[in-house]
């Protein structure tokens, strides 16, 4: 990989690592509908200029409904289900609970006709990969719905960032990433405009919320779709996804860092087993290694098939 390649893979891994603390510090002073409209929002008029001067639109419309399916279960009901989540539970957790979703991918894709074989790699890179999920949700589950909803949360987060892509792979393979993403935030932010007024803060949030709900919006959001699609025309999309295996760390080092979050042996136990195991899940033998990637004038794709995506985005 080049280095200008090098430099984008870095940006990914801090653009989609980072969101986990932000939401934590936001959701403390909105409610979550002002939260989800306000990153939905933000991101939406940062890139919907763009992707009307790059068109592609009619492409959109032609394919409404599996753009619906695509946005609620990437934006509308993730994002809404992680930041409620994170009233209760760390970002460290939350970010490694998030690590599973190649694994979840990788059953449900054979689940649903993917007749690629798994092989016994891949089946001993599922089973260790669930084992670092219960390492993390066990000590929740026996203190009663208050703390078993927020890791069910987060698991629905889990399943639906896995059925995301596989949507976006058999219906979407023709329409282009930016106007796809813009349509699906200004769906998104239309969803959340009224729950987002009926919740609207009396008083202003102070700065330190604001500054996370921009950040949230403007840089983990706008920002990062237009690095990751950079990215991808720099790298393929094969090379480009491996940066979701560094997010967790990312995740876990700002929530130690910047809100003094434990780092316990526990967390660590159970992201050396949900990486080893996504990593594994979700291998390639080599008849079943991608095509080279394109060249960089080609049109980007949607986005990439389920097994090509790690521990996905916040």
């Amino acid at each position: 990989m080049s280095r200008r390649g090098w430099v984008l893979f870095a940006l990914m891994s801090v653009l989609w690592g980072v969101p986990y603390l932000m939401i934590k510090v936001a959701v403390d002073g909105v409610s979550v509908p002002v939260l989800v409209f306000a990153r939905t929002a933000l991101g939406a008029l940062v890139l919907l200029p763009l992707a009307v001067r790059a068109g592609g639109f009619d492409r959109v419309r032609r394919h409404w409904r599996p753009v619906l399916a695509f946005a609620a279960m990437e934006i509308i009901g993730p994002w809404a289900l992680l930041s409620d989540a994170e009233r209760h539970l760390s970002s460290s957790m939350t970010g490694l609970l998030i690590a599973a979703v190649p694994i979840v991918g990788a059953v449900l894709a054979r689940a649903t006709g993917d007749t690629e074989r798994l092989g016994p790699l891949r089946w001993a890179g599922l089973l260790l990969g669930l084992g670092g999920v219960t390492v993390l949700a066990a000590p929740h589950l026996g203190g009663g719905d208050a703390a078993v909803w927020p890791v069910a949360e987060v698991l629905l987060v889990v399943v639906g960032y896995a059925i995301a892509p596989m949507i976006v792979a058999r219906r979407l393979g023709d329409v282009p990433s930016l106007p796809l993403t813009a349509s699906c935030l200004t769906l998104a932010a239309l969803v959340y405009t009224p729950p987002a007024l009926a919740t609207w803060p009396a008083d202003l949030p102070d700065g330190r919320v604001l500054a996370a709900l921009a950040g949230l919006g403007v840089v983990c959001t706008a920002l990062a779709f237009l690095v990751f699609f950079e990215l991808i025309r720099e790298a393929g999309t094969s090379r480009a996804m491996v940066f979701t295996y560094v997010n967790p760390a990312v995740a876990v080092t700002a929530g130690v860092l910047v809100l003094d979050e434990p780092l316990t042996l526990t967390i660590a136990a159970a992201f050396a087993l949900i990486l080893c195991g996504s990593l594994m899940a979700t291998a390639r033998r080599a008849q079943d290694a991608p095509p080279p990637a394109p060249p960089a004038s080609a049109e980007l794709p949607a986005r990439p098939v389920a097994e090509d995506t790690g521990p996905a985005r916040a």
